[in-house]
């Protein structure tokens, strides 16, 4: 005889679910915080807090429930849309009803967007061994926005839409450090925040069970939310990442048209099998970063050095650094053409996969660190967009002729080109401070750099004698 399968609703209503959300709510006097990421576990417990709530006297709803959304600046654009405007509503409803709910969406500072690293810095596309991303994008703005509430309340209870039942999250779960004849744990990292999981014992069923029995307080449609899973093949969510336990997205899951660390993105093959075509230049992109982790592409695409300068040998094989600039141009060349298809064909003729930002930010880090005297990001964005203003660079600088002058010197005195831009470079930058005492360790540090060309450090590799 077949055993029932467990529900979390053969022993618990959703009454009695509202009256611990209460109980937790009342006997803790902290503000709020939800993680809501659009999906289906997140969804119910927002919806499951927002009827317990509205069932209290409006007098004993005085503490705020912030929802926070992760915008990494490239998530999937259909989910973006369908969480902009799912926010939008919950703000709007909780004004005309006195709810305590106030959303905010938290994106990463430019400096840690995927386009500064990836194309300024020329980070490769992350993998499982280099996920790059998730700290910089996810991580660091979700807790910041934790910490300024608790600098601003002195405690705060984060709210995650976490289950045992679902395998990516389990984890996470089972690291919380639950607290004694308490509902609540104990963050692993961050101090004065505790950590609710109203939804932990659902299954995937009671989830949807729940979702299409009772109706969206803020006037949304859950059977749209069902419709955006089935058109993308999602089989879950990325949730708010707060920690290094949260494990990352990718397979067929909402989250970053970008994302490289796993070979396929079933999500938006699935959004683009159900009519969203438009966003076939996308799926083109990303597939296109998966091609540069092959290990035959690295010679071509990617620095023998690393970023600081240094070369690594493990194993007696080379390991390569960050993207070369040339190859970071041709991504940015290749993410503006993608942008101007999806304006054309998409439902929205203004989307920035880049924003205005990140452009400026790449364009700093190429002048300053890697050398670009050509200035080159100008010149891209007007071949494939056209003209725009850029921040003026009022320090002195150097062209593409003066680079060109360098080179032949350099050649002819057997110097690395680099080494002596990066001097330059360098002083440049100090011109005109008051105060340069940094200069010389800066010019110690760029002297000790491994300045050995990619063929004197291969010689080495195939006659050891000669290092």
């Amino acid at each position: 005889m077949a055993e029932t399968p467990y529900s979390i609703f053969d022993s618990r209503t959703p009454d009695d679910i509202h009256r611990e959300i209460q109980e937790v709510y009342l006997e803790n006097a902290r503000p709020w915080v939800i993680g809501y990421s659009g999906g289906k576990d997140s969804t119910t417990a927002l919806q499951l807090i927002w009827y317990a709530l509205a069932e209290l006297p409006p007098e004993k709803r005085k503490y705020p429930v912030y929802v926070i959304s992760s915008d990494t600046l490239v998530e999937t654009p259909v989910i973006v849309s369908y969480i902009t405007g799912t926010l939008d509503r919950i703000q709007k409803t909780a004004r005309e009803q006195e709810m305590p709910f106030q959303t905010d969406i938290v994106r990463p500072k430019v400096d840690d967007t995927f386009w500064v690293n990836l194309i300024g810095r020329g980070y490769p596309a992350p993998y499982t061994r280099f996920r790059w991303c998730t700290d910089r994008m996810k991580i660091r703005p979700a807790n910041q926005f934790i910490l300024d509430r608790v600098a601003e309340h002195g405690e705060v209870i984060m709210v995650l839409g976490v289950r045992k039942g679902e395998s990516t999250t389990r984890d996470q779960v089972l690291s919380l450090h639950r607290m004694k004849n308490s509902l609540l744990s104990r963050h692993t990292t961050l101090p004065n925040a505790f950590v609710y999981t109203p939804v932990v014992d659902f299954t995937t069923d009671d989830v949807w069970m729940y979702l299409l029995s009772a109706a969206s307080p803020w006037g949304g449609d859950n059977k749209q939310l069902l419709t955006l899973y089935r058109n993308t093949n999602a089989q879950g969510e990325c949730p708010l990442v707060v920690d290094e336990t949260t494990p990352s997205c990718g397979n067929s899951r909402f989250g970053c048209w970008t994302c490289t660390v796993v070979t396929k993105d079933k999500a938006m093959e699935g959004l683009i099998d159900n009519g969203e075509e438009w966003m076939l230049p996308l799926l083109e992109f990303r597939d296109f970063l998966v091609e540069t982790q092959n290990p035959e592409k690295k010679p071509e695409i990617r620095e023998h050095r690393r970023r600081n300068g240094q070369i690594t040998i493990l194993n007696n094989k080379l390991v390569h650094g960050p993207y070369t600039l040339d190859f970071c141009k041709k991504l940015l060349r290749k993410l503006l053409t993608t942008q101007q298809q999806v304006r054309e064909d998409g439902p929205d003729p203004d989307i920035k996969l880049i924003t205005d930002d990140e452009l400026e930010e790449i364009r700093k880090i190429w002048r300053t660190e890697r050398q670009d005297w050509e200035d080159a990001v100008p010149q891209i964005y007007a071949g494939i967009i056209g003209d725009r203003d850029w921040i003026v660079d009022d320090t002195t600088s150097f062209t593409e002729k003066d680079k060109e002058i360098l080179a032949a010197a350099c050649s002819e005195k057997g110097i690395p080109v680099t080494l002596v831009a990066k001097l330059l470079d360098t002083e440049r930058q100090m011109d005109g401070m008051s105060r340069r005492a940094g200069i010389q360790s800066r010019i110690d540090e760029i002297f000790h750099e491994d300045w050995r060309s990619e063929q004197e450090v291969r010689a080495g590799l195939d006659n050891p004698n000669q290092q």
